[in-house]
C-alpha cells in the first residue's frame, strides 16, 4: 500500500538506519524533507509488483473473529490500490485507508463508499506515529508503509489494545535498503555538485527490524500465532530506464520534492542518477532484472482464534496472467 503514513511510501534512500536488533535508531540524523511530494500516477506504474506482496500477505491471515461485518485498518494506504482488494478478500467488511499525503488521498477518494459485498471504504487522513485506533478492529494491516516510520514498532502495544480479541495485525515492510538503487542515490546526494542541495537527503533514520527482531517483539507483547518471514522477489521490469521509473515513484521523491522549481537541476540529477542505474542493472534481452527483498509479519491477539473458514473471508485468486506477473525467489517461512 505504498502509501505516506508518516512520510512516504515504499523507498528510501541509502543511510538507511537498519536496526536490526530492534534498538531505536541514533540520534542526529538527517533525514529527508518530511513531506515529499507524492504522484500517484507514476507510483501506480508499477502496480502488479507493488501489489503482489499484499496478496501474499493476506494469503497467510487464516481468518478474523466471527459473529459480524470486519472491521478493518489499513495503515499507509497510498492511493487504495491494495485497500480494495480488502474488500474482495472480506467482502462485507467496514474499511478504513489511512494515510497522510493528500496526493494519495485524493486518488483514493476514488474508490470510496459502499463496496459490493455490502460492506463499506472509507479514507483518512492520519500519522502512522501517533495513531491510536479510536475502535476495535478485526484487522490492522500495512503495506511498504511502517519502515517510513521511525521506532513503529514502539506502536505494537498500541495498536495490540484496539485489535478486538482474536483479530490480526499484519504488515509488510521492504528490506532492499542495501541494493544499488538506494545505495546509489544517497551517494550521489553526498557528492560535491549536490551535497550543498541534497546532502542528507537520501537519508532516513528507519526502524527497519530484522525478522527475528520482529518475531521476538511481537511474541513478547503476547500476539500469538505469529508469523514473520521475507522474501526477495526478482522482478522483470519492461521499457526504457526501469529501474528509474520505478524510484520516480518512490525514493525519488523526496528529492525531486527538494529540487522543484529548479527545473534544470531535477533534470540533471535525474540524468547522473540514471546513468548509475543503467550500470548497476542493465537490460536484458527479457527486461531487467530488479530483486526486491520484503519482509512480512502477521501476528493474531489474544483471544478466540478466528476459524479458517469465515462466511466473510474470500481467498483471491491468484493472478497469473498480467504482463509483468512476478516470480519470488529465496523464501522462508
Amino acid at each position: 500500500m505504498a502509501g505516506n503514513l508518516g512520510g512516504g511510501p515504499e523507498d528510501a534512500g541509502r543511510g538507511v538506519v537498519l536496526c536490526s536488533d530492534g534498538s531505536d535508531p541514533p540520534q542526529g540524523v538527517r533525514t529527508m524533507q518530511e513531506v515529499p511530494t507524492w504522484d500517484p500516477q507514476q507510483y501506480l506504474r508499477h502496480a502488479t509488483h507493488r501489489t503482489r506482496p499484499f496478496d501474499d500477505l493476506l494469503a497467510r491471515i487464516t481468518g478474523l473473529p466471527g459473529g459480524r461485518a470486519p472491521r478493518i485498518a489499513d495503515i499507509g494506504c497510498g492511493p487504495g490500490n491494495v485497500t480494495v482488494r480488502l474488500a474482495d478478500r472480506w467482502p462485507g467488511a467496514r474499511i478504513t485507508g489511512f494515510d497522510t499525503s493528500p496526493e494519495m488521498l485524493d486518488a483514493a477518494a476514488a474508490h470510496a463508499g459502499p463496496t459490493p459485498g455490502g460492506g463499506s471504504l472509507d479514507f483518512e487522513r492520519a500519522d502512522a506515529a501517533d495513531w491510536t485506533p479510536a475502535r476495535g478492529y478485526d484487522l490492522i494491516v500495512s503495506n511498504a508503509a511502517l519502515q517510513w516510520v521511525p521506532g513503529h514498532a514502539e506502536r505494537f502495544p498500541v495498536w495490540l489494545d484496539g485489535i478486538t480479541p482474536g483479530g490480526t495485525l499484519a504488515f509488510q515492510v521492504p528490506g532492499n535498503f542495501d541494493a544499488p538503487s538506494h545505495t546509489l542515490l544517497a551517494e550521489l546526494c553526498e557528492t560535491p555538485r549536490w551535497r550543498g542541495l541534497l546532502g542528507g537527503r537520501a537519508r532516513r533514520a528507519m526502524s527497519v527490524l530484522s525478522p527475528a527482531a520482529y518475531l521476538e517483539r511481537l511474541v513478547g507483547l503476547g500476539y500469538e500465532a505469529v508469523d514473520v518471514w521475507e522474501t526477495t522477489y526478482a522482478q522483470l521490469l519492461t521499457g526504457p530506464d526501469p529501474v528509474l521509473e520505478w524510484t520516480r515513484g518512490t525514493a525519488l521523491r523526496p528529492v525531486l520534492t527538494a529540487l522543484d522549481g529548479d527545473d534544470a537541476a531535477a533534470a540533471e540529477f535525474v540524468r547522473q542518477y540514471r546513468d548509475l542505474l543503467r550500470e548497476a542493472y542493465p537490460a536484458g534481452p527479457h527486461g531487467t532484472v530488479f530483486p526486491f527483498r520484503r519482509i512480512f509479519a502477521v501476528a493474531r491477539t489474544p483471544g478466540q482464534p478466528a476459524p479458517s473458514r469465515h462466511p466473510e473471508a474470500r481467498r483471491q485468486p491468484e493472478r497469473l496472467d498480467h504482463p509483468d506477473d512476478t516470480r519470488a525467489e529465496g523464501t522462508t517461512a
